[in-house]
C-alpha cells in the first residue's frame, strides 16, 4: 500500500481493520488504522531531542525520509547541547521524547540524576559504536590501552582527568567499567568530569582531560585531528551492548499512548532502513553530517558506521561489531536485563545507596507493551525472552537473574 498520506481508505475499511487482531492483518493496513482510525495519534507534532552524535541517525532519518508521516505524526528533531539539557526539557515537557542515554532515563526515574520523574524507554536506538579515547600525550608516554595506562598512572603520580557525558549515563559506565578492569578505581584514583559530547575534542585539544568516553563521531574525530588515540571500543567492553534509547516520561506515554506507538514504529522503520545496505548508510552519513545535525565532515562519520576502524597509532581493522540500529530487529527490543544492568553499575559506583527492586524498575521503565505493538505493524521480529545473557570484558557474565549478587560482586567499587 502507498504511504498513509496517499491512501484514501474508507472509514468502514479503517474500522473493520481496527477490530481485527494483530495476527493475519496486513501491516500497512494496520498502520493506516493507527494513522486514521481508532488508534490515531493524539499529538501529531512530536518534538524529539537529540545530541549531535552518529546514533541520533534513526530519529533524523525517520523525519527526513518521511517514515513519521506514514504513522500519522510529524517528528521535529530538536538539536540539544548537553544531556543535562535533554533531561531538563524532557522533565518539563518542552521535549516530547529524546534520543537519550539509557542510564539517564533510569537515573531520572530513581531520582539520582536530577529531579525525580517517572520515565519510559520505548525502544533501544542502537548498540555498540562508542569508544574510549586517550590523549596523544598519554600515548606518547606509552599509555595506549588499559594495562599500559594503569602502569603509567602507578609510575607517574599526578591527577589524571577523564571525561564522560552524564553521571548516570552509558559513557560513564563504560569508562568506569574499563578503568576498574585494570585496577583503576575511577572514584579514588582519577578525577572524572562531565563534558557534553560535541565539546570533547575541543577540551582534549587544550589539555583539559587525559581521556574520555563518548559516542561517535567524536572518537574518530580525535584521531582525524591528531590529538587522541582509541584505547578501546565499547563493543570490546560488552559486545552488542545497549546504548541510546527512545526516552520519554511515563506521563507522556499515559497521555499520548497512540503517539508513542506511532513514533516508535516510525523510528523502527528508519532503523531498518539504515541497516539495509551500504548505500543507505552512506546516505545517512551524508545527511547527519550537516550542520543542522552532527555538524562534522562526512568522512569522520562514514568510516566507523561501516566498521572501518583505526586507532591513531597506525593500526586499522574491520570490526563486525560496529554500530547497529536494527540488525534484523535484535537491536531495538528494550530488554529488561539491559536496563537492570545500568542499575547494578549505578549501585556499584555509589550513585544508588541501596539496592533497588531491579526487575520491577525495569518493568516500569521499559515499555515492552508499546514496543510489541510497534514491532507488529513494522514486521519487526520480537525475541521470546525479555532477558538476555552477555559476557563482558573482565569475564563476568550478566543474565539479569541475580542483580543484587552481581552488583556486589565487583572487587573495584565505590
Amino acid at each position: 500500500m502507498t504511504p498513509f498520506s496517499q491512501q484514501s481508505m474508507s472509514r468502514r475499511t479503517v474500522l473493520q481493520a481496527a477490530t481485527v487482531g494483530a495476527i493475519g492483518v496486513d501491516p500497512a493496513l494496520r498502520a493506516a488504522v493507527y494513522a486514521q482510525g481508532s488508534d490515531k495519534p493524539e499529538k501529531e507534532e512530536v518534538k524529539i531531542g537529540f545530541i549531535p552524535l552518529t546514533d541520533c541517525a534513526s530519529v533524523v532519518m525517520a523525519s527526513v525520509l518521511g517514515f513519521d508521516k506514514k504513522y500519522g505524526v510529524k517528528i521535529i528533531p530538536t538539536k540539544e547541547s548537553s544531556w543535562a539539557g535533554v533531561r531538563d526539557k524532557l522533565i518539563t515537557g518542552e521535549l516530547d521524547c529524546a534520543h537519550v542515554l539509557y542510564g539517564l532515563i533510569y537515573g531520572v526515574h530513581l531520582g539520582i540524576a536530577g529531579p525525580k520523574k517517572d520515565m519510559a524507554a520505548l525502544m533501544t536506538i542502537n548498540r555498540n559504536g562508542q569508544a574510549i579515547t586517550l590523549s596523544k600525550k598519554l600515548a606518547d608516554q606509552g599509555a595506549v590501552d588499559g594495562a599500559s595506562l594503569a602502569k603509567l598512572m602507578n609510575k607517574e603520580k599526578r591527577e589524571y582527568t577523564f571525561a564522560q557525558t552524564f553521571p548516570t549515563g552509558t559513557h560513564a559506565m563504560w569508562l568506569y567499567y574499563w578503568l576498574a578492569s585494570v585496577g583503576i578505581n575511577p572514584m579514588k584514583d582519577a578525577k572524572v568530569i562531565t563534558v557534553p559530547p560535541p565539546q570533547m575534542v575541543a577540551n582534549m585539544r587544550v589539555g583539559n582531560m587525559d581521556g574520555y568516553c563518548v559516542g561517535e563521531p567524536w572518537g574518530h574525530r580525535a584521531i582525524a585531528d591528531g590529538i587522541g588515540i582509541t584505547a578501546i571500543t565499547t563493543q570490546d567492553i560488552w559486545k552488542d551492548h545497549p546504548e541510546k534509547v527512545l526516552g520519554t516520561t511515563a506521563e507522556f506515554v499515559s497521555k499520548y499512548p497512540n503517539t508513542a506507538r506511532a513514533v516508535t514504529a516510525a523510528i523502527l522503520e528508519a532503523s531498518k532502513w539504515i541497516d539495509s545496505g551500504l548505500q543507505n548508510k552512506l546516505k545517512m552519513a551524508e545527511t547527519i553530517a550537516d550542520k543542522s545535525y552532527v555538524n562534522t565532515s562526512v568522512d569522520v562519520i562514514n568510516q566507523r558506521i561501516l566498521g572501518r576502524y583505526q586507532n591513531g597509532l597506525g593500526k586499522t581493522w574491520d570490526d563486525p561489531n560496529y554500530m547497529k540500529f536494527y540488525d534484523d530487529g535484535a537491536v531495538t527490543f528494550p530488554y529488561l536485563s539491559d536496563g537492570m544492568w545500568f542499575l547494578t553499575q549505578q549501585k556499584r559506583w555509589g550513585l544508588l545507596k541501596d539496592h533497588p527492586d531491579y526487575l520491577a524498575t525495569a518493568k516500569q521503565i521499559n515499555r515492552i507493551d508499546l514496543y510489541k505493538d510497534a514491532a507488529s505493524i513494522t514486521k519487526t521480529p520480537v525475541p521470546k525472552d525479555v532477558m538476555r545473557t552477555s559476557k563482558l570484558l573482565d569475564g563476568t557474565v550478566w543474565d539479569g537473574k541475580d542483580p543484587k549478587k552481581y552488583a556486589d560482586s565487583f572487587a573495584v567499587h565505590a
